[in-house]
């Protein structure tokens, strides 16, 4: 009798209630993954050129306030179907002094030396006295386009499949759904950001999403190791309540992980040059967002899934 007081105490002492606003965060996850589906379907990716069969060129021109519209208007001179190209002005990590850094992605394939040579002749020609130079080329064909996107989709699908086999085999089924479902839904709404604020979608938008999986797993098995625990310690008691106290005990760890984990990708994102900041925006948002399901997706499943096991 002492001893299932003692355990009483134990299991409703100050805690935050996470478990009981539940439906509140589950309806705020159910809105950002519309609106990001909305996005990702209406409005689509802004594909890099590992994507899309294509051209992509960093220009540098001698003069730190030129435009981007004022590119747009050099190359229309050259060629008027290179107005379509995009264009964003960037910033590397030490800066560029005096001059603007230009990423240029052209629909053309520039794949011998002297479609590249041709071009940087007739750059230098519109662009008169003003210094202008090309940094960097990168030509990737459609067949290449084709089999990265195919690889990609693998990587991705393999590695939901191993996550769930891991999950199951380390704890049970019906936690490998709810990791599965925290992984889809950070992967959903960290595309959706991508579609919304149009960032570049290349090769280190994929690393940066398989990154995000395995952080994310990492404080999803954080959370379910310790509820594992204390299923077996407070045996008998209600679902919700041990599933409660089980992420109040992990919370500061998370959180601690978190922001410092946070603070370095934020740093990245911020100084990171055109390559590395697709990437680092990805972890950017994921990091908030994988934190945020570990806790309010991932355990919610446990408890409607063990909860109905208990009834039955």
């Amino acid at each position: 009798m002492k001893q299932a007081q003692t355990q009483n105490k134990e299991i409703k002492r100050r805690e935050i209630d996470f478990v009981g606003k539940r439906k509140i965060f589950i309806t705020i996850s159910l809105v950002l993954i519309v609106i990001s589906l909305i996005s990702i379907f209406t409005k689509g990716f802004n594909f890099g050129v590992d994507f899309v069969k294509g051209t992509e060129i960093i220009i540098l021109v001698k003069d730190p306030k030129f435009t981007v519209d004022q590119m747009r208007e050099k190359l229309s001179a050259i060629d008027p179907e290179y107005s379509k190209a995009r264009i964003t002005k960037v910033t590397s990590a030490g800066g560029t002094g005096d001059y603007s850094k230009f990423q240029i992605v052209l629909k053309q394939f520039f794949e011998k030396a002297v479609d590249k040579e041709k071009f940087v002749n007739e750059l230098k020609k519109v662009f008169g006295n003003l210094e202008v130079s090309a940094e960097s080329f990168r030509a990737v064909s459609g067949v290449a386009a084709t089999e990265l996107k195919l690889a990609s989709w693998n990587a991705a699908i393999l590695a939901i499949i191993l996550i769930l086999l891991y999950i199951t085999f380390r704890f049970q089924f019906s936690f490998a759904i709810g990791a599965v479902v925290a992984l889809v839904h950070d992967a959903l709404i960290t595309l959706g950001f991508y579609s919304m604020f149009s960032i570049e979608f290349n090769s280190a938008v994929v690393a940066a999403l398989l990154t995000l999986l395995g952080y994310s797993l990492n404080d999803t098995i954080v959370v379910y190791d310790r509820i594992r625990e204390n299923l077996k310690r407070f045996r008998g008691k209600p679902i919700e309540n041990v599933v409660n106290r089980s992420i109040n005990e992990v919370i500061s760890r998370t959180i601690n992980t978190s922001l410092t984990t946070f603070m370095v990708v934020f740093v990245l994102y911020l100084f990171a040059g055109v390559v590395l900041k697709p990437f680092a925006f990805g972890l950017t948002v994921g990091v908030i967002v994988g934190t945020y399901s570990s806790l309010y997706i991932a355990s919610p499943i446990i408890i409607g899934w063990l909860g109905r096991g208990m009834r039955r």
